[in-house]
C-alpha cells in the first residue's frame, strides 16, 4: 500500500510538471496556429479518448477537449469508410490512370470506351471497359456518341491553325480641329505566325468603308486573307452582312463568335492590349497623321524587333545578322526611344 501511494503521488507530481510545462508553451505560442499532420491528429485522438472529456478539461492541453474528441470521431468514420471501400469486387484504379482516362476523352472526342481502354493498354495499364465508363461518368464527361457531336474551340483551333485569321477593332483618341475624335483601327492577325495587318484607320467605319476594307483583305496579291480558310469575327455590327458575304465569296469562311465571348478571340485581344500598353496609351495624338505615323512605327517594331512569348520568345521576322558576330551592340530607337531594339553591328 505504501509503495502504491508513493507511485500515485509521484504520478501527480509528474502530471503537475507537464501541466506547468504546457502552460509555458501555450503562453509562448499564444496567437500562433499550430498545424498538425494527420498522423499527429490520429495519435492525440486515440490518447484523448482514453483520458476522457472530463479529465481533458482539467488538463492544460494545447488542443481543446472538444477538438480532440472530434478528431477521434473522424478517425472512426474514416476507418469504416476504408472498410466499406474494401468490399468485394475489383480494386479501385489509381488516381493517375483516372486522370489519363479523362485526358484521353477530352483530347479525343471521337474515342469511345473501348478505344480508350486500348490506348491505356498501350501504356501498360490493364483496365476494363466498365472502369473507363465509370471514371468518365464520375467526371461528368458524356459518352462517345454525344461527345463526338461537339468539337471544342481549342480542338477546332488546333485542326485549322495554319489557315486561321482573326479580326477586331481598336480605338484611339485624336485631337483635331473639332476636338477629341475617336478613330477606329481595323486589323487582321494570322494566328499561326502572329503577323498583323492594319487594314485601315477611319473615324467613320460605315458600310462603304467596310466593303472597301473587305476588298483589300481578299486582294489576290496583297490581301491579308490570302491562303486563309477562316476569319474569326465578334458580333460587332460594323461587320455588316454585305462585308461577311464579300469575305465568304472569296472562299474564306466567316466564324462569328457568340456574344460577350472575348476569350474566344484571345489572340486579337492580346494584340490590342500590346499596342495600347506599349504605344497608343502612352502618346497624345494631334491629327490623324500622327496616329498613322505611330502605328506604322509600332508595326515595324512588332514584326521585326519585338520578341513574342507565343512564338517561343522569338521575333516574327528575325534578322540573322542581329545575333551573329562580335560587333558592337547598338540600340535602334523608335518613337523617341519608347520602343527599343538591341542588335549587333555588322563586323
Amino acid at each position: 500500500m505504501i509503495a502504491a501511494g508513493w507511485v500515485h503521488r509521484h504520478q501527480l507530481i509528474v502530471i503537475e510538471f507537464l501541466q506547468a510545462e504546457n502552460r509555458l508553451l501555450k503562453d509562448r505560442l499564444r496567437g500562433k496556429r499550430i498545424r498538425f499532420t494527420d498522423a499527429e491528429r490520429a495519435l492525440l485522438a486515440r490518447k484523448a479518448k482514453a483520458v476522457g472529456r472530463k479529465a481533458l478539461l482539467e488538463l492544460e492541453t494545447i488542443v481543446s477537449a472538444d477538438t480532440l474528441l472530434r478528431w477521434h470521431r473522424r478517425l472512426i468514420a474514416e476507418k469504416w469508410n476504408f472498410v466499406h471501400r474494401r468490399g468485394p469486387g475489383r480494386p479501385g484504379i489509381m488516381r493517375e490512370i483516372s486522370a489519363l482516362i479523362v485526358r484521353m476523352a477530352r483530347d479525343n472526342p471521337g474515342w469511345g470506351y473501348t478505344r480508350i481502354q486500348g490506348a491505356l493498354g498501350n501504356l501498360g495499364h490493364r483496365v476494363g471497359r466498365g472502369t473507363v465508363a465509370n471514371v468518365l461518368k464520375r467526371s461528368g464527361i458524356e459518352p462517345f456518341p454525344e461527345r463526338s457531336k461537339r468539337t471544342t474551340w481549342s480542338t477546332f483551333l488546333r485542326a485549322h491553325w495554319k489557315v486561321l485569321a482573326a479580326s477586331d477593332f481598336l480605338t484611339a483618341e485624336v485631337w483635331t480641329t473639332r476636338g477629341l475624335v475617336t478613330h477606329y483601327l481595323l486589323f487582321v492577325i494570322s494566328l499561326a505566325d502572329r503577323v498583323v495587318d492594319i487594314v485601315g484607320i477611319t473615324t467613320r467605319p460605315d458600310e462603304a468603308w467596310m466593303l472597301q476594307a473587305g476588298r483589300n483583305l481578299i486582294d489576290s496579291e496583297s490581301g491579308a486573307l490570302r491562303g486563309k480558310g477562316y476569319l474569326i469575327l465578334d458580333r460587332d455590327t460594323k461587320y455588316t452582312d454585305q462585308f461577311r458575304r464579300l469575305i465568304r465569296g472569296s472562299g474564306t469562311n466567316v466564324i462569328r463568335l457568340p456574344p460577350r465571348s472575348p476569350n474566344l478571340n484571345a489572340y486579337a485581344e492580346r494584340f490590342v492590349r500590346s499596342i495600347k500598353f506599349e504605344c497608343l496609351d502612352r502618346m497624345i495624338f494631334i491629327g490623324q497623321a500622327s496616329l498613322r505615323c505611330a502605328v506604322t512605327e509600332y508595326m515595324g517594331h512588332y514584326h521585326g524587333e519585338r520578341n513574342h512569348q507565343g512564338l517561343d520568345n522569338r521575333l516574327i521576322r528575325a534578322v540573322p545578322s542581329s545575333v551573329q558576330g562580335v560587333g558592337m551592340v547598338r540600340r535602334k530607337q523608335r518613337l523617341g526611344g519608347m520602343l527599343n531594339f538591341y542588335y549587333r553591328e555588322a563586323a
